[in-house]
């Protein structure tokens, strides 16, 4: 089975956006790939996190994960700084990686701005440990959104800088995996900006920790439109919000946008966001109550990441090693 790999990071409150952005698609994955799903909590160090709140919110990401359907007993789920290859790893890759490369990573520009020379340093080069984690473990395949593509591009030159400054054929190139019908969620608040963990506004999203009552009172309160919903595509072409609720009700009903429009054109918001509270609360409350249920037992929690990462160290270790050793780390 091809082996696959992806991270997510352990901060603030997994929300509607991740669920159907990725985890959805990490759960379908299970079935015919070997899979590795890591929380990189050392990427979250690339701003500043308070101790106590990132402990907690790791085990939480891990009790959302396995309330979604990850099954940590048939593949692997660990947290990043539980591995030491990890980190090995991307020492070595600062030093193969380019900081022309690195230049180039818009991502950075978009997060640091203007004020760029005032962030941390492990934000500009995260890339450079990204393309560790994946490459640590031989993994080929890896499910990214379009705003990760430019990462696995500098992966795979690393890839071929590596192989070609060592005479090696050790590392295999990365296909980036981009589920074709991947939701793109915006906020409830604003149509034009992507749903976050970081809006100061709860009612933005819809977390995946949020009761029924919590979600039918965020999509009443969801912004729209005076027009009712129309009957084709192209009447949502400037409607932000009314694209947004007509997507999401899609991506939770297994449906396409022609179709919701075709059971919903002409109706006014108010029966349509009812009927979409229902379809959303079918599919993220048993999410947050098992996620609950998992939050009782910590214990439980990190006896499934230290057994996640025993097994993850098993497989990168070997692999690291191997690296040292072909860059003349002396063991």
């Amino acid at each position: 089975m091809t082996r696959v790999f992806s991270g997510i990071q352990p901060t603030g409150i997994p929300h509607l956006g991740n669920y159907l952005g990725a985890i959805q698609n990490w759960v379908a994955l299970q079935a015919d790939h070997e899979c590795i799903f890591c929380l990189v909590d050392l990427h979250a160090l690339t701003v500043w996190q308070n101790p106590a709140d990132l402990i907690a919110q790791t085990r939480q990401q891990t009790a959302v994960l396995l309330a979604s359907g990850i099954d940590a007993k048939k593949h692997i789920l660990f947290n990043q700084s539980a591995v030491s290859a990890h980190t090995r790893l991307g020492w070595i890759f600062n030093c193969v990686s380019r900081l022309g490369w690195l230049n180039r990573m818009t991502q950075f520009k978009d997060k640091a701005g203007k004020d760029r020379e005032n962030h941390s340093a492990g934000l500009y080069v995260y890339p450079n440990l990204m393309a560790a984690d994946i490459l640590a473990y031989k993994a080929v395949r890896v499910p990214v959104g379009d705003d990760q593509r430019q990462h696995i591009e500098l992966a795979n030159d690393i890839v071929k800088k590596f192989n070609h400054d060592y005479e090696v054929d050790f590392f295999q190139e990365i296909e980036p995996f981009v589920p074709a019908q991947a939701a793109r969620v915006m906020s409830l608040r604003d149509g034009s900006k992507k749903m976050s963990k970081s809006d100061p506004s709860v009612q933005s999203r819809i977390d995946l920790t949020d009761d029924a009552d919590t979600i039918a009172l965020k999509i009443r309160r969801a912004k729209t439109d005076p027009e009712p919903l129309p009957s084709s595509i192209e009447g949502l072409a400037d409607r932000p919000e009314a694209r947004n609720l007509v997507g999401l009700y899609a991506a939770l009903g297994n449906l396409t946008p022609e179709q919701v429009l075709a059971q919903h054109g002409g109706e006014g918001f108010g029966p349509f966001k009812k009927a979409l509270t229902d379809v959303m609360i079918a599919r993220i409350e048993p999410i947050a109550q098992e996620t609950t249920r998992l939050l009782e037992d910590t214990e439980h929690l990190d006896h499934v990441l230290r057994t996640g990462a025993a097994r993850a160290a098993a497989i990168a270790n070997p692999i690291v090693d191997e690296v040292e050793r072909i860059v003349g780390l002396l063991k």
